[in-house]
């Protein structure tokens, strides 16, 4: 990255760490652990320190917990280091990299918080087509240094998200129907395992393990130190908007369902639905080619919501690294970005669901009527346009099921007041209950701790073999939360790739 084109504060704000210190006082029934147990090494922020309160906070100002102590590795010793101390001390561990988890999961009560978000560099190997990138690095990091040689990842759009949890659940982007899921461009993993081991899983080393790497989810088998990715020329690309008034929803969904997922898979189109306090929904979308290309490809998307006219609509063409700005919020000029390590705190309420089928008219006034009776005008639902690239993978190729969805529904509540926060919560678990009859399964990177037969929605058919690979890497759980695969019992360990899950919440439509 060029010197002074991004210019952030110390990720972690660690200030006043005592790093060499890792003897805390036992709690209340711990037993002693030997003098010989491995130290806390790496930058250790403990309760008391000037930098604890920044350290333990997460994105999502719903969650606030209050971890025994955080440390942010430096390399994949301190990694080690980390693990075998909790185990030693039988403290629950945390895997965290850009503090982005919908549930706040990456934090825990009293335990180990083993955070890498210093771990960000990248390396380009232009000739070879591949970039070694640290697990702490985010989005934006990713995006600039590739873009300095010419290439890039496809991989989502908000800039500070990290690229470990987007791309252990799955990963989509603007590129993805044109250059798969940031996961289908994973080519191998260093990983620490529950062990305190180093090792390195790709296509031919511990292949199960790169499986489970690609859309099973993070902080369930181990903690990544750096992922390997295919990489991909990019220059310039071409973005466009276009609003209708909200009271003609209906129409634009009608026509936006019948081209969007069966679109120029270098064509990614995207659609808001907002509160119908807001006024207007919007469609947005990228694609792989020039302006008079997309104007010509996007216009059957005009000509098919007719009686609904445009309230505004653009199309440029711009270097593709200033489009990534233009879409993280950051504005199109990359010489006066300003990213901190993360994001600004937000509260708020997020879930996710499937089509696998279009709407007919029921689903579509659902969906309206959901929307007509948000709390605030800051409720919405996204849909993202699946099909392309993300679709010719079999939903066993990769540990992601998801592919033979149309799209994806995002439903998503954001609130100021803490006295908004109840009916903000009950209106997207609302919304998502009544959309249950029309979708199936769910995003793991937009967890959910109210979604029922959560396995099933999550992996699909491929869960039983997640639980097996779990049960092989970390069978005593030293990995484990709310939402983490659980082993799959010794009889059941061994699962052929593609054996279905049992179980699972049929009632929610959960499996893909």
């Amino acid at each position: 990255m060029h010197a002074g084109r991004i210019s952030r504060r110390p990720a972690g704000s660690a200030r006043g760490c005592r790093a060499a210190q890792f003897g805390l006082r036992l709690r209340a029934g711990e037993a002693p652990v030997m003098s010989s147990a491995p130290r806390l090494t790496g930058r250790v922020v403990l309760p008391g320190d000037p930098g604890y309160d920044d350290a333990r906070e997460v994105q999502n100002a719903r969650f606030s917990r209050s971890p025994r102590a955080i440390v942010f590795c430096q390399d994949a010793q301190d990694v080690v280091n980390a693990i075998k101390w909790a185990t030693a001390r039988g403290a629950e561990i945390r895997a965290r990299s850009g503090r982005h988890s919908y549930e706040g999961f990456s934090v825990v009560d009293d335990g180990l918080v083993i955070d890498v978000s210093d771990l960000r560099s990248v390396r380009v190997d232009r000739e070879r087509g591949i970039a070694v990138i640290g697990a702490g690095a985010d989005l934006i990091t990713v995006y600039d240094a590739l873009w300095q040689v010419g290439v890039t990842l496809p991989a989502g759009s908000c800039p500070t998200v990290g690229v470990a949890g987007l791309t252990l659940g799955g990963g989509f982007g603007l590129l993805s129907r044109a250059l798969g899921l940031t996961c289908d461009n994973l080519l191998a993993v260093e990983m620490v395992t529950a062990g305190g081991e180093v090792v390195r899983a790709d296509a031919e080393d511990n292949p199960e393990l790169l499986w489970a790497c690609q859309g099973g989810g993070g902080g369930n088998f181990g903690i990544v130190t750096s992922f390997t990715f295919k990489t991909h020329p990019i220059s310039d690309v071409s973005i466009f908007r276009i609003s209708w008034p909200w009271a003609d929803l209906e129409r634009v969904f009608e026509a936006w369902q019948a081209f969007a997922p069966h679109a120029d898979e270098r064509l990614t189109c995207i659609l808001k639905l907002p509160a119908a306090a807001s006024g207007e929904v919007s469609c947005v979308g990228q694609l792989l080619g020039r302006g008079e290309e997309l104007r010509r490809l996007i216009q059957p998307l005009f000509s098919s919501t007719r009686g609904a006219e445009p309230s505004s609509a653009s199309i440029e063409t711009m270097p593709y690294l200033n489009a990534v700005g233009r879409f993280g919020g950051l504005g199109g000029d990359p010489e006066r970005w300003t990213v901190h390590p993360r994001q600004e705190q937000a509260s708020y309420k997020n879930t996710s669901a499937y089509a696998y089928e279009r709407f007919g008219a029921e689903a579509i006034a659902t969906l309206a009527a959901g929307l007509s009776s948000a709390p605030t005008p800051r409720c919405l639902v996204q849909l993202d346009s699946y099909g392309g690239a993300v679709g010719r993978v079999a939903p066993d190729a990769t540990a992601f099921p998801h592919r033979r969805a149309l799209w994806s529904l995002q439903y998503q509540a954001y609130w100021t007041a803490a006295a908004e926060e109840a009916e903000c919560v009950a209106w997207v678990e609302g919304l998502r209950r009544a959309m249950l009859p029309y979708v199936r399964g769910a995003y793991i990177n937009y967890v959910d701790a109210e979604v029922e037969g959560w396995l099933a929605a999550y992996y699909g058919p491929n869960a039983a073999r997640l639980a097996a690979i779990k049960a092989r890497w970390d069978p005593r759980e030293v990995f484990r939360f709310a939402r983490s695969i659980p082993p799959a019992p010794p009889e059941a360990a061994e699962v052929p790739a593609g054996r279905a899950a049992q179980g699972g919440a049929q009632d929610e439509r959960a499996a893909p």
